[in-house]
């Protein structure tokens, strides 16, 4: 199936959760919305009795702002042009009066047109009687008056609108009323909803009333047009030409379906009308766009305007692919993702993935879609893919397995220290490879070419890993503090685990390979032990990079000349470390012994030296961790 005919499965699967608002993990919140309806941020909210009387008026905070509204084709891409909504809108609309306090004339006849709407909606066979008691209460024209009654709205000394707050009027009217504080624009542009108080009736709000949405449902689909074939269903249903935007977020005005160029190019040459080229229904159109909405809003990814998401067709969990393995775990204890041997870690990644697979069905399927607009009214899907859960399953099990390391670092945003075996998220591989001030466009380019690597199994881009080679080969350009940066020490894993992947025939791991004659590995050991040892005889409080730290980019480029100049700079430590000093120097020799003589050249190092290095760093690391647990027990 296309794109669009699974999210039309989506919203017919979760028909129960229409119109039900929900928190994600960004703490906004979202719902499904119903056919011929969106949403809009609120600034007041009008309270109406059940025969058509003011009641009450208050400013609506930011955080309870979001909006659920009907709409129709037209008004629910409306841009300067005059179109009302069928029942929330702003006061120019819905407003009467809205003239006699000084409003814009540009804006005389918008209320006209909305009434004449709303009273057709409530003269249907499909009216609702909330509709009607706010339709009885607006045909009196007195709304802004109230408002102003209720303190909601402030005018001057000539009852005209205060369209700017200023401290002239401070010292008229006292403090700055609330609503200056949540309209974005002028006051008498402010966006009305309306409650209407029913005895009896527990949900006075007329926005999070299923009575009302599917009031006006029924009543919209009668004035639809004529019937046409559909090309996602198959079925002849009432066609549309236009088609939602605000698919990211509520400003977003970039569609992915839209057919108006009438002139110049038209279509490309190809078609006489757009409707040659896709024919959509109106019903599929807004299933199809209410979902994936929902979808983005509730577990959607973005990077500079970028979106990603992945969902599966029923609904049940699935892991995200540009996570790193801490999140795959993130229901396990922390102790069970630490420093693992790979059978420990592989069985643990088992285990977990397990969990995604106990609910499989016969039908089950992963979905992953990438949009992105190249200008502002025009989205498009940069990459999709339909698998079975199953397949998607074992590609991220692959992804894990082959491109896991021991990481060791602080989170950017929550700024703590985390300790896992695993593979490195996408953003962190972006910043491993172009630096943590890259902006958020070479961001996405990265995640969305790093994407393919874990669900059509495809080989990590060379130049990504060539990029963050190099960035680990000069630690120096890094923040030091006490001889540690915490920033190389998570690009050196983050790479570790690119370059890995990259020889994952070869079988390297974190744990030391010390049978192995490879020449970079061997080179990349050496460096480790010349790093230790040096670290062990500086003095504690002395927070310099050592000789191996500093000489590394150089070592990279040229490992035997280099390495002539940190091995004459080490000889003072190893004499200041005397006996303690001597098993690193007889590692140093054991290493050195190993290099046959026709690879002590100088040519370059791949980025198998840095998995050596980090391998050989690690094991002195727990010995000397060892060795220390073993001297207090004995004391």
């Amino acid at each position: 199936m296309s794109w669009l005919a699974n999210l039309v499965e989506i919203y017919d699967n979760s028909a129960s959760l229409i119109g039900q608002f929900a928190v994600n993990r960004w703490g906004q919140e979202y719902a499904l919305l119903p056919i011929s309806h969106t949403t809009q941020n609120a600034q007041i909210e009008v309270t109406i009795s059940e025969d058509g009387n003011f009641v009450s008026a208050r400013v609506v905070e930011k955080n309870d702002a979001s909006t659920i509204i009907p709409c129709t084709e037209t008004s629910a891409n409306r841009t300067s042009k005059a179109v009302p909504h069928p029942l929330f809108d702003k006061l120019p609309y819905v407003a009467g009066d809205y003239m006699k306090y000084g409003g814009d004339k540009k804006k005389e006849g918008n209320f006209a047109d909305y009434i004449q709407q709303l009273q057709e909606w409530c003269e249907s066979e499909f009216a609702h009687p909330k509709v009607k008691s706010v339709c009885a209460y607006l045909k009196e024209a007195r709304l802004v008056g109230d408002l102003i009654e209720s303190g909601v709205i402030t005018v001057d000394e000539n009852n005209r609108f205060i369209e700017k707050w200023s401290k002239e009027q401070e010292e008229v009217h006292g403090e700055k009323p609330e609503l200056y504080g949540v309209t974005p624009a002028n006051q008498s542009d402010s966006f009305v909803r309306f409650k209407v108080n029913v005895f009896g009736d527990k949900e006075s709000r007329l926005w999070r009333d299923h009575s009302v949405y599917e009031s006006f449902t029924q009543f919209y689909k009668e004035k639809l047009g004529s019937d046409d074939l559909c090309y996602v269903a198959g079925k002849y249903l009432p066609a549309t030409e236009r088609h939602s935007s605000r698919i990211r977020h509520s400003a977003d005005q970039a569609k992915l379906i839209s057919a108006n160029d009438s002139s110049g190019f038209t279509f490309r040459g190809r078609f006489s009308a757009g409707n040659e080229a896709a024919n959509i229904s109106y019903d599929v159109s807004q299933k199809a766009h209410n979902a994936l909405k929902w979808l983005i809003q509730k577990q959607g990814v973005s990077f500079d305007g970028k979106t990603f998401l992945v969902w599966s067709n029923d609904q049940s969990p699935v892991p995200e692919p540009f996570e790193d393995t801490e999140n795959l775990f993130a229901d396990e204890e922390d102790e069970a993702i630490g420093d693992v041997t790979y059978s420990e870690y592989a069985r643990q990644l088992h285990l977990a993935l397990n969990g995604y697979r106990h609910d499989l069905n016969t039908k089950a399927e992963v979905n992953i879609l990438v949009l992105d607009a190249a200008t502002p009214g025009r989205m498009a899907v940069v990459y999709y893919r339909n698998l079975e859960k199953e397949f998607y399953l074992d590609r991220i099990r692959h992804w894990h397995e082959t491109c896991n390391w021991l990481h060791r670092y602080k989170r950017n945003e929550e700024k703590r220290k985390i300790i896992f075996r695993g593979a490195p998220a996408f953003k962190d591989i972006a910043f491993a490879a172009f630096g943590g001030r890259a902006d958020n466009r070479l961001v996405k380019e990265v995640v969305e070419r790093l994407l393919p690597c874990v669900v059509d199994g495809r080989p990590v881009p060379r130049d990504i890993v060539k990029k963050g080679i190099q960035r680990t080969s000069n630690p120096v350009a890094f923040e030091w503090s006490k001889g540690n940066s915490w920033e190389w020490e998570k690009t050196l894993s983050i790479v570790c685990a690119l370059v890995r992947k990259q020889f994952e025939t070869e079988g390297y791991d974190v744990a030391l390979d010390q049978e192995t004659t490879q020449r970079d590995y061997l080179f990349g050991r050496m460096l480790a032990v010349a790093d230790v040892l040096e670290r062990r005889a500086l003095d504690q409080g002395e927070g310099r990079p050592t000789n191996a730290i500093r000489y590394m980019n150089a070592f990279s480029q040229r490992p035997v000349r280099t390495w002539t100049i940190i091995q004459s700079n080490l000889q003072p430590y190893q004499a200041k470390l005397g006996g303690k000093g001597t098993y690193l120097s007889k590692i140093l020799d054991e290493i050195g012994s190993k290099i046959n003589i026709e690879d002590y050249t100088d040519k370059p190092l791949s980025g198998l030296y840095l998995l050596g290095y980090y391998s050989q760093r690690h094991e002195l690391y727990k010995k000397k961790e060892s060795k220390e647990e073993t001297e207090q027990i004995q004391s």
